[in-house]
């Protein structure tokens, strides 16, 4: 918020026995081009498109990003080449990943990809680790650990960084994940990916598993980051991923609008914001509404209008109480009490102010600020006219409508 604000609010966050850790910085991973195009109902859009979704991503100083699987055909190969040779000749901060399973004919695409362009690649092998995908697959502990071996040893030796994805981690045992994330740290591995494949977990699960990860680590007296990827099939993505931040959790993965397989990933947007409200990051997020547009028309994925930060409806009231205290606010002169009153998420961080609307359920301070503020007659009189029809309808008045009635008022006044 800013100092003004925040000296008028009380933090529970920070009073009390439940606390969110301070911690260091969190990075994060973006899975649109990856995860988010494995969406039921996404369009997978040409390259460039994709590139100018990179620039967004990169302008939001988001750590890495997943160009794709190209082990998985010619055009997917190409595509994270296309992205690659951008990062070069850009010269962008942000680098690369690409996801395969932990054979070597899909880590050979990724050791030739970071050849031929020059760009270091981060190599994400993911294997099934859940007791119910072993038994569904017909494969045994012996089987899984060998690929595991395999293929991070192969990847290291080709001079590669490797995260290591145990698919369905949250409902995995701890003596399956013990051997398979000891064989991977032995090995090389320099990332261990903690997973929510499915959407099951809830906060508490995620900080027990993520503190026994970091456990393990510790014991094996080895430097490995912690990476948490989560679905959202349960509708506690965005809170399962800060459980995993507090937990330890180094790099936090998400995708624009939260697509993804099934119903979708962790939305970046929200964790984007979310993480610098809980001074976990800090970076300028005014690229983050061009960001949502650009991942929604590319992907042909709409916004709904109360979609989280980024909604139509977002930083929009009708209220009357809730109007009436942001234009007393604003009356003030302070923009950052006008933007925390009723909002707890900063407007201005997005380039976006509080907007004030007229309904059935306003009062006489939402017509007055929305005439004033475009310059239309706001007398006694006509605010009541406006708001005799809003008190009427069943729906917002629109600039059309509010305008309409200002001139019919003003004809029945003339004659």
């Amino acid at each position: 918020m800013n100092e003004s604000s925040d000296a008028l609010t009380h933090d529970w966050e920070t009073t009390g026995p439940h606390r969110f850790g301070a911690g260091g910085p969190v990075q994060l991973n973006d899975e649109t081009l990856r995860d988010g195009l494995q969406s039921p109902s996404v369009t997978d859009p040409p390259a460039e498109t994709k590139v100018r979704l990179l620039h967004f991503m990169d302008a939001l100083r988001i750590e890495t990003a997943c160009v794709g699987l190209p082990g998985a055909g010619e055009r997917q190969r190409a595509d994270a080449e296309r992205l690659c040779r951008e990062i070069a000749d850009k010269k962008l901060a942000i680098r690369p990943n690409c996801a395969g399973r932990t054979l070597v004919r899909d880590i050979e695409p990724m050791i030739d990809l970071a050849q031929t362009t020059g760009v270091p690649v981060e190599v994400c092998v993911f294997i099934g680790s859940s007791p119910i995908r072993l038994h569904t697959e017909g494969w045994d502990m012996a089987r899984i650990l060998k690929h595991t071996h395999d293929a991070v040893t192969f990847a290291v030796k080709e001079g590669m960084d490797v995260m290591y994805v145990t698919e369905d981690t949250v409902r995995s045992s701890p003596e399956h994940l013990e051997q398979l994330m000891t064989a991977a740290v032995e090995a090389g591995a320099r990332r261990l990916c903690i997973c929510d494949t499915v959407g099951s977990a809830i906060p508490q699960g995620v900080m027990n598993l993520v503190g026994w990860v970091a456990d393990l680590i510790q014991r094996l007296g080895v430097d490995v980051g912690i990476d948490w990827h989560g679905h959202r099939d349960r509708g506690l993505a965005m809170a399962n991923s800060l459980a995993a931040a507090q937990a330890g959790a180094s790099r936090l993965h998400g995708a624009a609008l939260g697509v993804g397989e099934r119903v979708g990933n962790t939305p970046m947007e929200q964790l984007l914001v979310n993480l610098r409200l809980l001074g976990r990051r800090d970076h300028d997020l005014s690229a983050l509404p061009g960001y949502a547009q650009a991942a929604s028309q590319a992907l042909e994925v709409p916004i709904p209008a109360n979609q989280p930060v980024i909604g139509r409806d977002a930083f929009r009231t009708a209220t009357g109480v809730h109007a009436a205290a942001v234009v007393k606010a604003r009356a003030r002169g302070d923009v950052g009490l006008a933007d925390a009153v009723y909002s707890g998420v900063p407007a201005s961080w997005l380039g976006r102010e509080q907007e004030i609307e007229i309904g059935p359920m306003s009062g006489a301070s939402n017509v007055n600020y929305f005439l004033e503020v475009r310059g239309l007659p706001h007398d006694p009189e006509m605010v009541q006219a406006v708001l005799a029809l809003a008190k009427k309808s069943q729906r917002l008045l629109s600039e059309a409508d509010v305008i309409a009635i200002v001139q019919q008022n003003k004809k029945d006044i003339v004659s």
